[in-house]
């Protein structure tokens, strides 16, 4: 395992021409700010998530047919705020095909503005989470982490989806040695797992003893630090900025 995470830190590392420059490093981050936003919505909203649509798809099916502490509403609006702000995404990703570097600046700059919203929504009635509140938090929450998604899957850094890590774990356990595989990046798909596990945690103990306010102004911290680095990093168009493909 550690030689794993050294390998792992030597590739995220930003070398010469490397095709993706910073961009691992960078995504890790918003991989740890998935990790502090899915432990607000689950935790805080109710059992809704904001970035794990697959969990809300299955919540909205068991909430349809009564199951306790679910609700239908929650998740029909955190998946409707989703694809919105996927489709957000998509169109930033169309403007800014031929610069990575400009496209997750814009994207990060957005988001902490969703997020600065959500910081004040929750300050104004002291971390307590009423059903205006709620709403406020999942919709402008959504909107965020669709965006973050359909931005990720346009940057094309491979296992660094910073949303969702189903195939980055059937990736570790399918490509790797003992499966006959030739195990590419196993030490960057580690860190990716680490890096939510991470967001998770301190999301959890943070809402749990009822830092609601202080969760959310830690993701929009990172999310506006993510922005500032990206356009320093990005200036005078290093290679890492030119799409992959």
């Amino acid at each position: 395992m550690r030689r794993l995470l050294s390998d792992a830190i030597r590739t995220l590392a930003p070398q010469g021409q490397d095709r993706h420059g910073p961009l691992p490093l960078l995504m890790l981050t918003l991989t740890v700010v998935t990790g502090l936003i899915d432990a607000v919505s689950y935790l805080g909203l109710g059992h809704v998530f904001v970035a794990n649509m697959t969990g809300n798809v299955v919540f909205l099916g068991f909430a349809l047919v009564g199951a306790a502490n679910l609700s239908v509403l929650a998740s029909l609006v955190a998946l409707a705020a989703f694809l919105v702000g996927a489709l957000a995404g998509g169109r930033l990703g169309t403007r800014f095909a031929d610069h990575r570097g400009n496209l997750l600046k814009t994207a990060t700059a957005v988001q902490t503005v969703l997020i600065a919203v959500t910081v004040a929504a929750a300050a104004v009635t002291d971390g307590r989470v009423t059903t205006g509140v709620q709403y406020t938090l999942i919709v402008f929450l959504g909107l965020g982490m669709g965006l973050q998604n359909a931005v990720a899957r346009r940057l094309g850094v491979p296992d660094l989806t910073t949303t969702v890590l189903t195939l980055t774990l059937t990736g570790l356990a399918a490509d790797s040695t003992p499966a006959g595989g030739a195990a590419p990046r196993p030490g960057r798909r580690i860190l990716s797992v680490l890096a939510m596990f991470l967001g998770a945690f301190i999301g959890a103990q943070l809402v749990l003893h009822g830092h609601l306010v202080l969760t959310l102004s830690l993701a929009l911290v990172l999310l506006a630090l993510t922005s500032v680095i990206t356009h320093r990093l990005a200036a005078g168009n290093p290679t890492w900025t030119k799409s992959p493909s």
